[in-house]
């Protein structure tokens, strides 16, 4: 039993400490009483039966409170409501001019909501060319579908993949990743009616093509960022337009030839069948995400001044891959017809492709003889091929079989047998060797997925084997220190591009591998004594 437990020692204690030490003699001594003493022990008793009668209230609550206590307020907290915060981010503001009783009548504590604003992260530096103005917001509109798309729309593309055999295949691969066919051509169809419904209330952009609205309605801002007065100096007019026909024209049209594993995208842009209007080049062709390299490939081609790379952009469609993104490469009809083996319009071995680099035919304008075995390829176009391959440890085309590097599981030459095949490397063929119909001398790189996940110990420099003079161009950006720079500027345009690879962040790590690459090539030119030399003939 502890003291506030006794209330008669209380009581005592109390009158102790308040009274006067005159008073309490009169308390516990037996005095003459006086007139002025018993006035004045009057007023103390009075008072302090006003003190015990306080203690008196306050003391009983003191026993088994903690139980009251406790077993209150879960009886109070029972019956007041949870006040949570709405989901359509609407706050009603709290009453502070009424208290908040519980069921017993106490005040309750108010219910204060407490709401912490993210600081707004750090702007990384600007990028010349990369600062977008400020634009007034719209919204975008809804959109509806409806039918489907007629068949006769398709004729005549069977036609086009026959004259040019394999085309189709070097061309994508993506028939496993690709969606069924049957279903984008429903959602097509839709999405074309959803375009002219659009149409008739909403307003076209000056400048596009009439018939686009068809399809669906042109975008209000280009996925190809450019916001400064010019366009980057390594990239040309005709590269800028394909670019954005590529990342912003309507589909008109998809194909799929199952013969050659291929999807044709068909964009809008005049009349004519799809054949024509793939000769018009008005037509893609529609990789796989895992292909989003190729984006980057040609970014780089520009850059380092080679220009043997055909336009490509990423876009999202829902008509592919489930909205994802993917890359998009212009469809070029020139390019001259290739087999369905080696995807090359020229056939090679590895050892004839070796007794060529020795000959260095067409080199200085001199015309090779007969029995050198030359074929209509520059010399230079080699020494372009394997600096462009080397960087982006691109192997399908000068090491098929992966015999100069230690394969992953999900490499082509692990899967289909060919690492086992290394013996004779003098007869295993280049793929994906391919010219121009009108122009026989130069090499079009096609297929160019790169790899970046490699690391720097386990490089294919079998791609540089017989390659003694490089492209001044080429090695004059890696020796500037600027491919950053420009890497950055140039990745910046493709705004889907930039966005599917984590944005800055994850393009600078990309960038970080390139660089490493480039120091190594360096070195194995300084190394090797190879010569390097103007290569724009």
């Amino acid at each position: 039993m502890t003291t506030f437990d006794q209330p008669s020692k209380i009581k005592n204690l109390f009158i102790c400490c308040l009274c006067p030490s005159r008073v309490l003699r009169l308390w516990t001594c037996r005095r003459p009483r006086t007139r002025r003493n018993l006035l004045v022990g009057t007023a103390c008793v009075i008072y302090l039966g006003f003190l015990v009668s306080q203690v008196g209230n306050v003391l009983p609550q003191h026993k088994g409170g903690h139980q009251k206590i406790s077993s209150r307020s879960l009886q109070d907290a029972a019956q007041t409501p949870f006040l949570g915060i709405p989901l359509d981010g609407t706050l009603s503001p709290p009453n502070f001019q009424e208290p908040q009783l519980g069921s017993n009548g106490t005040l309750l504590p108010p219910n204060v909501v407490y709401i912490t604003l993210r600081s707004k992260r750090s702007k990384p530096a600007n990028i010349r060319g990369t600062v977008k103005p400020k634009r007034r917001k719209k919204n975008a509109t809804p959109l509806s579908y409806v039918q489907h798309f007629p068949k006769a729309t398709f004729t005549g593309l069977e036609e086009a993949f026959a004259q040019q055999p394999g085309r189709a295949v070097r061309a994508t691969g993506t028939m496993g990743a690709a969606v069924a066919l049957e279903a984008r051509k429903y959602q097509l169809d839709e999405h074309r009616h959803k375009g002219m419904a659009v149409g008739e209330r909403g307003h076209r952009r000056p400048g596009t093509i009439s018939g686009a609205v068809k399809a669906q309605p042109q975008p209000e801002e280009s996925n190809i960022r450019i916001y400064s007065e010019s366009s980057p100096s390594w990239m040309s007019k005709n590269d800028i337009l394909s670019m954005r026909m590529l990342a912003d024209s309507p589909i008109e049209s998809i194909q799929e030839v199952p013969s050659h594993n291929a999807v044709l995208v068909v964009f809008t842009g005049g009349p004519g069948t799809t054949g024509t209007a793939c000769d018009q080049g008005r037509c893609g062709i529609v990789k796989r995400p895992l292909d989003m390299s190729e984006v980057f490939a040609f970014h780089l081609d520009r850059i380092l001044g080679l220009n043997r790379t055909l336009p490509s952009v990423s876009r999202r469609s829902e008509f592919f891959q489930g909205g994802q993104a993917c890359p998009v490469i212009l469809w070029d009809s020139s390019l001259s017809p290739t087999d369905n083996s080696t995807h090359s319009s020229v056939r090679l071995t590895w050892g004839r492709y070796q007794q060529l680099l020795k000959q260095k035919c067409w080199q200085n304008g001199k015309v090779p003889k007969a029995e050198w075995g030359c074929t209509e390829i520059h010399h230079h176009e080699w020494s372009k091929m394997a600096l462009f391959d080397f960087l982006l440890q691109i192997y399908n085309r000068l090491d098929r079989n992966c015999c100069g590097f230690k394969p992953l599981k999900e490499d082509s030459c692990v899967q289909q047998g060919l690492k086992l095949k290394c013996n004779d490397q003098d007869a295993v063929d280049l793929t994906h060797i391919v010219q121009r119909r009108h122009d026989q001398r130069h090499l079009a790189f096609i297929d160019n997925k790169g790899f970046f996940d490699r690391n720097e110990d386990n490089l294919d420099f079998r791609i540089l084997q017989g390659i003694n003079e490089f492209p001044e161009s080429a090695v004059s950006v890696l020796r500037s220190q600027r491919l950053r720079e420009k890497l950055l500027q140039s990745l910046f345009l493709d705004k889907i591009y930039w966005e599917s690879q984590g944005g800055r962040k994850g393009i600078e790590k990309l960038i970080d591998v390139i660089e490493r690459r480039s120091k190594i090539l360096l070195t194995y030119i300084n190394a090797h004594g190879a010569k390097v030399l103007p290569m724009n003939e």
